[in-house]
């Protein structure tokens, strides 16, 4: 035997599927022996449907069960505000390494959490330590009164003090995202388990081993420390072994929260993929803003691409308030803004992932109704801007409906601030169920955004 780490992160919504969120379980539960370590990197308690219903507490259904040993916290970890957040840490199993999110100067959730730790396994001592993203304050309202110190400096310092310990390897729990590959280049540790961004990794920056399990429960990384240097391989969960203990416990969590209403259907399944949401205009982005035009009389309706929860399980058939749910997963009111013609040409700019920091250059964040947009990717112009069919004017007046998340992220639409908001309307969610209830829906590609 030699010493093996099971990561996983960014569960999210696996646990809305009961079978997804059991086969998770059990392969986790399978590829784990006395050999090894169970760890999660971040965002396992949401978002998701179930997730909202219970403020995150259906986790503690899949952490019972796999008894990990240690976790870190993630910018979704903090959705249904502090409170609900310590209350997970109490109530888990796993130790909570968090080496830069404080509040009032010191570390969050104090007596619960630990900024590092070790563990010795087969003969071999392991050092680990926890750290999230810093943009978490700005694009999470419930983590505004949060704290978010320099990671690479809390990863030095925690690196020094668990070598001095005598710890063989050093490991981070990163919920960083991209700022892995800074890490890896600026700090003397041996493997970086990461989460934050979606897509699936395994490789080698500066001697160090990166790797990402992607996201929704999927897949699962184990890291073998038994050879010269860490290597990783991915274990998929899709044909797992299914533990029916955690299956059915989120089974019961879902029927009494009663979100198998059927409010609509839909003749053309809604495709969700990140390449589709990400992509310009799609029929699910659509959906939405039309949605969130129609509840409120805005003369336009924005809908971000971050908003937009992906899966490759497309939306088919019958719709149900889960569905919706599952859609813009968040306790976010729909509000309504009064924007320029000016400051509206900014918003539309700033759809284009080369105007923002978030994500990447080629993605497309605007969803919009009302709208006619031409835009030209490679001059980064608006070549044509029309709200209900007339040009828009630079000094004239136009409302607006979005999530009131949009006013406190600097990452998307930073045109957006709290002094446009004019009035507050109902959650997204129940917006867009009312939407498809009321309205006989077929959401189509019509031409409002395109892109040359």
């Amino acid at each position: 035997m030699s010493p093996r780490i099971i990561q996983y992160s960014d569960v999210e919504k696996a646990y809305d599927t009961p079978e997804r969120i059991g086969r998770f379980a059990g392969t986790v539960a399978a590829a784990d022996g006395p050999d090894a370590l169970v760890v999660g990197t971040g965002d396992n308690t949401g978002p998701g449907v179930l997730s909202l219903v219970t403020d995150g507490e259906q986790s503690l259904d899949l952490f019972t069960a796999l008894t990990p040993a240690f976790e870190t916290l993630g910018n979704h970890d903090f959705d249904h505000g502090l409170d609900a957040t310590r209350d997970i840490i109490a109530r888990s199993p796993q130790t909570w390494l968090t080496a830069n999110v404080e509040q009032d100067g010191e570390r969050f959730a104090r007596r619960l959490t630990r900024p590092w730790a070790s563990r010795t396994v087969d003969g071999k001592q392991l050092g680990f330590v926890g750290v999230t993203d810093p943009d978490t304050a700005a694009a999470n309202p419930q983590a505004t009164t949060l704290t978010f110190t320099d990671p690479l400096e809390a990863v030095a310092e925690a690196a020094t003090a668990l070598r001095a310990d005598g710890a063989d390897v050093i490991v981070v729990l990163s919920h960083l995202g991209r700022t892995d590959e800074e890490l890896a280049r600026t700090c003397d540790v041996d493997v970086i388990l990461g989460g934050h961004v979606h897509e699936r990794r395994i490789d080698r920056v500066a001697g160090t081993l990166l790797t990402r399990p992607g996201a929704n429960g999927k897949t699962v990384v184990e890291v073998d420390l038994g050879g010269p240097e860490p290597t990783a391989q991915f274990r998929e969960t899709a044909d797992g072994p299914v533990d029916d203990r955690v299956a059915e416990a989120i089974e019961d969590r879902l029927s009494a929260a009663g979100l198998d209403e059927v409010v609509g259907h839909v003749e053309e399944p809604l495709d969700r993929s990140r390449a589709t949401t990400y992509g310009g205009e799609c029929r699910l982005g659509n959906l939405v803003a039309d949605a969130y035009r129609w509840a409120t009389g805005a003369d336009v309706g924005l809908q971000n691409s971050g908003g937009l929860r992906n899966d490759t399980v497309p939306l088919d058939g019958a719709l149900t308030v889960g569905d919706m749910v599952s859609v813009v997963p968040f306790e976010e009111p729909l509000t309504v803004a009064e924007l320029t013609g000016s400051e509206l040409r900014t918003l539309c700019r700033q759809g284009s992932g080369r105007q923002v920091e978030f994500g990447e250059p080629d993605w497309w964040h605007a969803h919009l109704s009302g709208v006619e947009l031409i835009w030209n990717d490679d001059t980064q112009t608006i070549e044509r801007l029309r709200v209900d069919g007339r040009p828009v004017r630079e000094a004239e007046t136009y409302t607006l409906a979005t999530s009131n998340y949009l006013y406190y992220t600097e990452r998307e639409f930073p045109v957006l601030t709290e002094s446009h908001r004019v009035s507050v309307a109902d959650v997204q969610y129940e917006a867009l169920a009312d939407y498809v209830r009321q309205t006989d829906i077929a959401p189509t590609v019509d031409g409002r955004l395109t892109r040359r």
